[in-house]
C-alpha cells in the first residue's frame, strides 16, 4: 500500500470500530511513513474521489447569515495556486510562516499551500499584540508574515526582514494576497517531498501558569495523529461538523483542519463578532450539524438559552467538550435538552487526543473516558516516578514512550532542550496534569499539578470545588485558588464571576458559600469568596497563577480585616448563616 491506503485503511477501521473501544484498542497502530504530505498525500487524493470532490470541504457562515462554501477539489486546486504564489514571493521550504488571519478561507488556503511546499506554520491569534508578536518573530525564527490587513499596523517597527503579505485591503510596503488569484505557474514540487519528521508547526501555547512554550509538531504528529482525535469525535465521511475554536491555537488545527478533513467532512466555522447562544443554534439548524465540539464556557452558554427548543431541529449525532474539563451540571442539563451526552475528553497543544469518552461507550460521571488508540497511558508519581495502579490514587498523567512513541506526540519544545527533557524523562511523557484511574481504567480529572494543593494537609483539587461551585445558580464562572492561613496553611478561597441578575453582596456570598459547604466535604469547604473577573490567556484559559500570586500578596502577611482591600471580598466568618 502507498502511503496514502495506509492512512485510509487506518481511519477506515477507526470508523468501523466506533463503537467498539476494546477492539479498536486491541488492533489499531500508528501507519508507518516515512515521507508524507497531508496536502498532496491526503487532501488532493480525498478531492479527486468523485463521492468527495463536489462536498464542501469548508463552509464559513458569517454572523448576517451570507456564507461561502468550497468543495475539496476547489480548495485543493486553489491551495495549490497559492503554493505556487507563495513560491514566487520567496516562501521555500522550512521557511517559517507566520499566519495571523481570522476564521476566512484563504486561512485554510494559506494553510494547505504551506504544506504542499513545506514552509513551516506558526499560527497566531489575531488578538496578539506588538510584544507578543515581537516574542513569536524572534523565538520563532519567521521568514514571512501572513496577516490581515487591518493588522498590519501592529507589525510597525517590528524588524527581522521577514515578507510581509496582507490580506484584505491593500497596505503600503505589504504584498497583496489577491495578486494571487492571477498566478498561473504551477506548483513547484521537484524539490519538495516532506518527509513523516520533517517540522510543519509550530505552536506557542496559552501559558496559563509561565511563558509561553514552543510546541514542535511534524508532517505527520498533527496531520495523521489526529486520527485519535477523529475517533474520540465519532467522525465519519459526509459529516458537517462544528467546532467552536480561534484560530492560532492548537484546538483549531485538531478539530477546524485534521480531524474532520481525515473524515472527510465538511468544516463549518459560524463567526460571531460576540458570541450569542441563540443565533449559533439557530445556525447549527440551518446547516444541518452532526457534530459539534466547544469548550465549557460555550457550553454554560448553551444551557442558558433554552437549547430543549431545537432537540431533533438539529441533527446533531455526537456533542463533545474540550479545553478543560466540563462540569457535571452543564453535561445533565444538555442531555436533558437533547438526549445527548457531552461526551469529555483529554489533550494538549503537545499531543493529539490522548484520553476520551468514545461513542457508545459506559460513561462514568465526572470521567474524563478511557486511552485512546495508539496512546499507552499511564499515572506516575511526579516525584518517583513510580507508577500509580491502585484504584483511587492520584498520579500525573503520562505517556508510556516504548518501542513505538505515539504519533501524535509533539517532536519537543523548539530551542529549549532542557524544558524537552524535562517533559520526556524516565521514558515518559510527564503532561503536568493530575487524574485519579478507577478499575475500570476511566480517568477523572483533578487539574494541573502547579494548580492543586494543600488546605489542613489535604489535597484539595480547584476542579473539584469548583465544579460544585457552578452548579449554584449566582455563579457563571469560578476558579479556586489557595488563600494564605496562618492556622491551617491555605484555605480554599473562590474567585467567582456572577451570572446576570445577582449583586455581589454578602447575601449571595453567604448563599453560595452555603450551599457549597452543603455539597462539599468538610476538608473541602471554601472560606472565603471574591466576586471579580478572571485573568485568563488570550485563549481563554483561566490564569490562577494570577490569582494565587494575588492572594500571596494580599493576605500572605497575615489575615485579618484590614487585609481585605476589596469590596466585594468576604469570609464565612463574618457572614450570618445562609
Amino acid at each position: 500500500m502507498d502511503v496514502y491506503q495506509q492512512v485510509r485503511a487506518a481511519r477506515d477501521r477507526l470508523v468501523e470500530l466506533r463503537s467498539d473501544y476494546d477492539t479498536a484498542r486491541a488492533e489499531f497502530s500508528w501507519p508507518g511513513l516515512e515521507e508524507w504530505n497531508f496536502g498532496h498525500d491526503w487532501f488532493d487524493r480525498v478531492a479527486a474521489e468523485p463521492k468527495t470532490a463536489t462536498r464542501p470541504a469548508l463552509w464559513v457562515v458569517e454572523e448576517d447569515g451570507s456564507d461561502e462554501q468550497v468543495t475539496y477539489a476547489a480548495l485543493a486546486r486553489r491551495s495549490s495556486q497559492v503554493g505556487a504564489w507563495l513560491q514566487s514571493v520567496g516562501v521555500g521550504a522550512g521557511d517559517r510562516v507566520l499566519l495571523m488571519l481570522g476564521n476566512q478561507v484563504e486561512l485554510w488556503e494559506v494553510m494547505l499551500a504551506c504544506i504542499k511546499i513545506g514552509a513551516v506554520v506558526i499560527p497566531a491569534t489575531t488578538l496578539l499584540a506588538q510584544a507578543d508578536l515581537r516574542d513569536r518573530l524572534d523565538r520563532g525564527g519567521v521568514r514571512h508574515v501572513v496577516a490581515r490587513s487591518d493588522a498590519a499596523e501592529r507589525f510597525a517597527g517590528l524588524g527581522g526582514g521577514w515578507t510581509p503579505v496582507s490580506v484584505g485591503e491593500p497596505v503600503q510596503g505589504w504584498i497583496s494576497y489577491s495578486d494571487s488569484e492571477s498566478h498561473t505557474e504551477p506548483l513547484a514540487t521537484e524539490d519538495v517531498r516532506t518527509r513523516a519528521d520533517d517540522t510543519l508547526l509550530l505552536y506557542f501555547t496559552s501559558g496559563t501558569t509561565a511563558k509561553a512554550k514552543l510546541v514542535e509538531h511534524t508532517h505527520a504528529s498533527y496531520p495523521v495523529g489526529h486520527l485519535t482525535t477523529l475517533y474520540w469525535i465519532g467522525l465519519r465521511p459526509g459529516d458537517v461538523h462544528l467546532n467552536i475554536s480561534s484560530p492560532g491555537w492548537a484546538k483549531h488545527a485538531w478539530s477546524n483542519v485534521f480531524a474532520p478533513w481525515l473524515a472527510e467532512a465538511t468544516v463549518l466555522v459560524i463567526n460571531q463578532p460576540r458570541f450569542e447562544a441563540t443565533a449559533l443554534l439557530e445556525t447549527m439548524e440551518r446547516c444541518g450539524v452532526t457534530t459539534f465540539c466547544a469548550p465549557p464556557t460555550v457550553w454554560r452558554m448553551i444551557v442558558q438559552a433554552d437549547p430543549g427548543r431545537f432537540r431533533g431541529r438539529i441533527p446533531l449525532r455526537e456533542v463533545v467538550g474540550a479545553g478543560e474539563p466540563l462540569n457535571p451540571e452543564v453535561i445533565e442539563q444538555v442531555e436533558r435538552a437533547w438526549g445527548l451526552t457531552i461526551r469529555d475528553g483529554f489533550g494538549q497543544t503537545e499531543t493529539t487526543l490522548q484520553v476520551g469518552n468514545s461513542p457508545g461507550q459506559r460513561l462514568v460521571p465526572g470521567s474524563m473516558g478511557r486511552p485512546m488508540p495508539g496512546y499507552d497511558v499511564v499515572l506516575l508519581d511526579p516525584v518517583t516516578g513510580a507508577e500509580r495502579t491502585a484504584p483511587g490514587e492520584e498520579g500525573e498523567i503520562c505517556l508510556r514512550l516504548g518501542d513505538e512513541r505515539p504519533l501524535g506526540l509533539m517532536v519537543g519544545y523548539h530551542g529549549d532542550d532542557e524544558l524537552t527533557a524535562e517533559a520526556t524523562r524516565d521514558w515518559a511523557y510527564h503532561t503536568g496534569d493530575v487524574a485519579v484511574l478507577d478499575p475500570d481504567g476511566y480517568f477523572t480529572y483533578v487539574g494541573r499539578s502547579d494548580d492543586v494543593f494543600k488546605a489542613s494537609d489535604y489535597r484539595i483539587s480547584p476542579f473539584e470545588l469548583e465544579s460544585v461551585l457552578i452548579e449554584h445558580e449566582a455563579v457563571a464562572e469560578a476558579a479556586v485558588v489557595p488563600s494564605p492561613d496562618p492556622t491551617r496553611l491555605a484555605v480554599p478561597k473562590a474567585y467567582v464571576v456572577l451570572a446576570a441578575g445577582f449583586a455581589p453582596d454578602a447575601a449571595t456570598a453567604a448563599s453560595i458559600l452555603g450551599y457549597a459547604r452543603d455539597h462539599l466535604a468538610p476538608y473541602q469547604r471554601i472560606r472565603r469568596i471574591e466576586f471579580a473577573e478572571l485573568p485568563k490567556t488570550i485563549s481563554g484559559k483561566i490564569r490562577r497563577v494570577e490569582l494565587r500570586g494575588r492572594e500571596n500578596d494580599l493576605h500572605g502577611q497575615g489575615t485579618d480585616v484590614e487585609h481585605r482591600l476589596s469590596p466585594t471580598e468576604f469570609w464565612e466568618d463574618d457572614l450570618p448563616p445562609s
